[in-house]
């Protein structure tokens, strides 16, 4: 893709968390390696998608985005300015243009305030509304995510998981950010408030041009909200393209395999045989050769030994593997996948 039209570049990025190693003292020290190498551009207004298993390093690449975590090496550029570099001037242009909704609502609110004060904290730190017009713009955003506004006056304790998320959601939105890393934000909803939640940031995209990196488990969510999609793997990218032409003909055994394991509501289709066999290798201790090789059915001598492959493109679409375009079944989810979208939040 054009990287001049890029509002976000992520250049070679690697993260490694030290963790206490063994021995008699448990002196000597390992690392996690969450991320190695990863290499990313988002174009201004662009829903990308990121997904892949556990520990595949999506929430860490989506705080690493946003100088939440400190890098190992690489770069990671918002709107031209390197924003790795940790200049106070530019953390402070980032923070005003961008915002995160975490994973884990309850903990990522303060226990100690009500939602509305959560989100009226916001809207005074960054200025956006003047200080008598606060509480009637709290009660906007709280409709905006499908919250009574009267559900402002309660602290996180007294409300549900659910509605925890949409009040980070609510607090992200109050910045008015150019862009928004939301990590699995819809998955504490139930589906009809998840298809709400998914128009909704269909629509502010619209309005505000606003640039989505979207981390879920869901590969249906992921279908129907993305423009793009980007598959990890023991912390790389190993398929990125766009979302239809990922999901109908993937180039990587793992994102085929991802697909497969979609459920199917026809009972009339026969249930595929499992379609990926054991657990992603520790990232403490990655394989030599391609990471995915101990799990893949079309592994070569090759790929046990080689550098892991780079992503190389056809038609916009990269993939980290030695087999051609074609090489992979035509996957029996090849279809659109259905999800109830609720009324327009």
């Amino acid at each position: 893709m054009n990287r001049a039209a890029s509002l976000l570049e992520v250049d070679d990025l690697v993260l490694h968390f030290p963790v206490s190693g063994g021995g008699a003292l448990g002196l000597w020290r390992r690392s996690v390696k969450a991320l190695n190498g990863v290499s990313l551009a988002i174009r201004r207004g662009e829903t990308i998608g990121l997904v892949g298993e556990s520990g595949s390093g999506k929430s860490t690449l989506g705080r690493a985005i946003l100088g939440l975590e400190p890098v190992t090496s690489g770069h990671v550029a918002f709107a031209g300015i390197d924003v790795t570099a940790g200049r106070r001037a530019d953390l402070a242009r980032l923070r005003r243009e961008t915002a995160m909704v975490f994973q884990d609502p309850s903990n990522a609110l303060n226990p100690r305030l009500t939602a509305g004060e959560a989100i009226a904290e916001v809207l005074r730190v960054h200025r956006k509304v003047l200080p008598a017009e606060i509480p009637a713009r709290v009660s906007e955003l709280l409709s905006l995510v499908g919250l009574d506004p009267t559900l402002g006056n309660r602290r996180p304790q007294a409300l549900s998981g659910g509605q925890c998320q949409r009040v980070g959601i609510a607090r992200a939105l109050a910045i008015e950010p150019t862009m928004i890393v939301a990590d699995e934000c819809v998955a504490a909803l139930d589906v009809s408030i998840q298809g709400q939640i998914i128009n909704l940031f269909i629509d502010l995209r619209e309005r505000m041009n606003l640039t989505l990196v979207f981390i879920a488990h869901d590969l249906a969510v992921v279908r129907r909200l993305c423009d793009r999609v980007a598959v990890m793997y023991l912390g790389r990218i190993v398929e990125e393209g766009p979302t239809e032409a990922v999901f109908s003909a993937p180039r990587h055994p793992y994102t085929a395999a991802l697909i497969r394991s979609i459920p199917e509501i026809d009972p009339d289709i026969v249930l595929p045989d499992a379609p990926m066999q054991g657990e992603p290798p520790s990232p403490l201790s990655l394989p030599a050769g391609c990471p995915f090789h101990p799990r893949c059915p079309h592994a070569e001598a090759r790929c046990h030994a080689d550098p892991p492959p780079s992503l190389r493109r056809r038609d916009d679409h990269g993939w980290a593997c030695i087999l051609e375009p074609g090489a992979l079944p035509t996957p029996l989810n090849a279809s659109p996948i259905p999800i109830a979208t609720g009324e327009s939040a």
